[in-house]
């Protein structure tokens, strides 16, 4: 068994939808970045990479790459997951915290547990997302821009 940290951070800018483990959700702001700048899923992937010694997401879909530029960081962690299963991994469970002040996702979070279920190929038993504020501190409690840890269990099939 592998275990994987994920981190992302992105500004929240006007202009954007803010898209949220792979989930669209209404606000007045979206996200910066490159890609759809899912922060979410991009901690998820970084996380899954960690675990398995692939390095990280801007070493696979550099920020330079016009062929990333607002793709769906969906299709991103298809690739990714590709990879995993290519080098004989398989997911065990993953555990997200969205640090944002604003907006509230409690209603979205279900949605959010199913779709990305589906893009790992795991039971939605073995996902679990959570948000929290940061009680109005920092750049995310002042609601500049939104964060996310992820941490996963990798495990070895018997193609490694």
């Amino acid at each position: 068994m592998r275990i994987g940290h994920g981190y992302d951070v992105h500004r929240l800018t006007e202009g954007r939808k803010l898209i949220l483990g792979g989930v669209e959700i209404p606000f007045e702001r979206g996200l910066d970045g490159h890609s759809d700048a899912d922060v979410l899923i991009h901690a998820v992937m970084d996380a899954l990479l960690g675990a398995a010694a692939m390095r990280d997401i801007g070493v696979l879909f550099p920020d330079n790459d016009e062929r990333y530029r607002g793709i769906s960081s969906m299709l991103l962690l298809q690739t990714v997951m590709d990879r995993l299963t290519e080098q004989g991994y398989r997911v065990g469970n993953v555990d997200v915290t969205v640090l944002a002040q604003r907006p509230k996702l409690k209603d979205y979070i279900p949605q959010m547990c199913e779709k990305l279920a589906e893009a790992l190929r795991i039971p939605l038993g073995r996902v679990n997302i959570k948000a929290t504020t940061e009680e109005g501190l920092g750049f995310t409690g002042s609601g500049e821009g939104i964060a996310c840890h992820a941490v996963c269990l990798l495990e070895e099939t018997n193609n490694c």
